[in-house]
């Protein structure tokens, strides 16, 4: 099916073998995909304290190449991408031209004038045109390569050890944000160390009539050491007991990088002009005289859990709103990001709770993120 084709949800090279294993599937994105196999809060355990493995292939890969592609991105994203060496990753972000975020990405540099931008499912064609738009007057060529990838995680403390039955390629060497072209169960795959769980674990960049055999042999692999197949909802409060942001919840059109705390990741230093530049200057000197807003994590003192939009609320007024809300598997309490004024965000501020359906529950607050792997 092409990337086009909007009719029905687009299946991933893994789909039949998700159905077999008695997978409960969900539209994400215009994706079907595998919500859980079994009991969310297992998997979700299993990845913290062994290994799961995630289908992942919803993701938009695209290939930006040519002499001026370094150029063509540091116009583009917020980021200094000609700064990454070959075989590293950064986080980044693309934004309008008001500095609103378009979406928040991972670019690989896989050789000098070639690179790998991966985005968000659900805003995957928007990076598309943006980026093919903003090409305009670079030696550089974008591609839609979202056919050409499957891509799978495996995640957890057992992960390394999984992988390294597997490949010869040399895992203790690949840092975190990091990838490097190798061979995984006989697979050509990109290993790329990085994730949205929180822990260490690894992301394979591989040809989708090669995702079955790779996936078989990564189950087969870690069976003896627990490992699990995990679908969306344990991925979703992995990525929330990490503090990690997720698109259309934590970052919006409506919000800058400063807004959402994270204006660490625009580079105003690099070389020429980027998209968004002067409203992102104008941004974060605002941020700094009025501080906006300010993310922090919300543990329940009770058991009901918030959920994206609750207004939270101290002394009778609304400070804030939920942008995520989850029970916690690791903590044993329900468990929310929000975005609070900045006289409520010092954790252990009292008197702060969550409006939900009329009743004010209390919340402690806290520093993100809620959880932390030990090295």
């Amino acid at each position: 099916m092409s990337s086009t084709d909007s009719a029905a949800p687009r299946r991933t090279a893994l789909d039949a073998l998700h159905r077999s294993l008695g997978a409960t599937m969900t539209d994400f994105a215009g994706w079907d995909m595998p919500l859980r196999y079994g009991s969310e809060r297992d998997e979700h355990v299993a990845v913290r304290t062994r290994a799961g493995l995630f289908d992942l292939s919803h993701m938009g890969e695209i290939t930006v190449t040519g002499p001026r592609a370094a150029d063509l991105l540091n116009h583009a994203l917020v980021g200094n991408i000609a700064s990454v060496g070959v075989g590293r990753a950064r986080y980044t972000m693309i934004c309008r031209a008001d500095g609103g975020i378009l979406d928040d990405l991972i670019v690989y540099r896989l050789a000098a004038t070639e690179y790998l931008v991966v985005a968000n499912a659900s805003n995957a064609q928007v990076v598309l045109d943006a980026l093919v738009e903003r090409s305009a007057g670079f030696d550089a060529e974008v591609r839609d390569d979202r056919d050409a990838y499957a891509l799978i995680a495996v995640q957890g403390p057992e992960s390394p050890g999984i992988l390294k039955s597997l490949t010869d390629a040399d895992l203790d060497g690949l840092k975190y944000y990091a990838g490097l072209p190798g061979t995984v169960a006989g697979v050509p795959a990109l290993i790329a160390r990085t994730g949205y769980t929180g822990e260490d674990g690894f992301e394979l960049f591989v040809k989708p009539e090669h995702a079955v055999e790779l996936w078989q042999a990564l189950a087969e692999a870690g069976s003896p050491v627990g490992l699990v197949p995990c679908g969306l909802s344990c991925r979703d409060t992995l990525r929330l007991e990490a503090g990690m942001p997720l698109y259309g919840h934590e970052l919006t059109t409506e919000l800058t990088p400063f807004d959402a705390g994270l204006g660490r990741v625009v580079k105003f230093e690099k070389e020429g002009d980027f998209v968004g530049r002067e409203a992102l200057a104008e941004a974060a000197a605002r941020a700094a005289e009025n501080p906006p807003r300010v993310l922090v994590g919300l543990v329940a003192e009770g058991r009901r859990v918030p959920r994206a939009g609750y207004p939270v609320v101290a002394g009778g007024e609304v400070i804030g709103a939920v942008t995520s809300g989850a029970p916690s598997p690791t903590l044993g309490r329900p468990i929310a990001m929000a975005y609070v004024d900045a006289a409520h965000s010092a954790p252990g501020t009292a008197g702060v709770g969550v409006d939900i359906r009329g009743s004010h529950e209390p919340y402690e607050v806290v520093a993100l993120p809620f959880y932390k792997r030990q090295k």
